[in-house]
């Protein structure tokens, strides 16, 4: 998008219904929240950005489903049905706080499948927690790089699958990747705003 936003910009984009847009989604189309619970704040704080989550949307034409890969504090990495974040994401009741899906133009069906394959081959990883707070003490210190493990918090999951397609997000100059860093790619475009 290579567009700093706001999360008042965000707020005053208007709300496109899930089942409009359903159709046009595409294996490989990302999901970004800007959250409204403790850790949500605190990603947006540190990263000064209104994103505090990501995850990767897979269609499974087949079953007819929206799948979302996603890596969560307290299930590691999974798969969802992207529509439980509009109406059942906790007690019956939709994700608290806005989110979108955009597109990063120009993946191939290759591209994809090697999303598909590395995404499916990290699925019961764990949540990286440990990574939450050496990115706090990287960004307070200014000190220290990730290292690779296979844990993940979201953005990293994202760019982990990404990068196995031969297309990763540029990285923070701090060394590390958050949902911010996947918004700012030039070639990412917002698809519309689903809650």
């Amino acid at each position: 998008m290579a567009k700093k936003v706001t999360r008042q910009d965000i707020e005053a984009w208007p709300v496109v219904s899930y089942q409009e847009i359903r159709s046009t989604l595409q294996s490989g189309d990302l999901f970004l929240t800007s959250g409204d619970v403790f850790l949500s704040n605190l990603i947006q704080k540190f990263s000064k950005s209104p994103w505090s989550h990501s995850g990767i949307v897979f269609r499974l034409e087949s079953l007819d489903r929206m799948l979302l890969l996603e890596a969560v504090e307290d299930g590691g990495v999974r798969l969802a049905p992207l529509s439980k974040y509009l109406s059942d994401y906790e007690h019956s009741q939709p994700y608290p706080g806005l989110c979108v899906l955009a597109r990063r133009k120009g993946l191939s069906p290759e591209q994809v499948n090697s999303l598909a394959k590395f995404g499916l081959d990290a699925l019961t990883r764990p949540y990286d927690n440990a990574e939450i707070a050496r990115i706090v003490g990287r960004i307070a210190l200014g000190e220290g790089r990730h290292e690779d493990d296979t844990a993940y918090i979201c953005s990293e999951l994202v760019q982990a699958c990404y990068q196995a397609a031969g297309w990763p997000f540029k990285e923070d100059a701090r060394g590390f990747i958050a949902p911010k860093d996947i918004w700012n790619d030039p070639a990412v475009s917002l698809l519309a705003r689903i809650l």
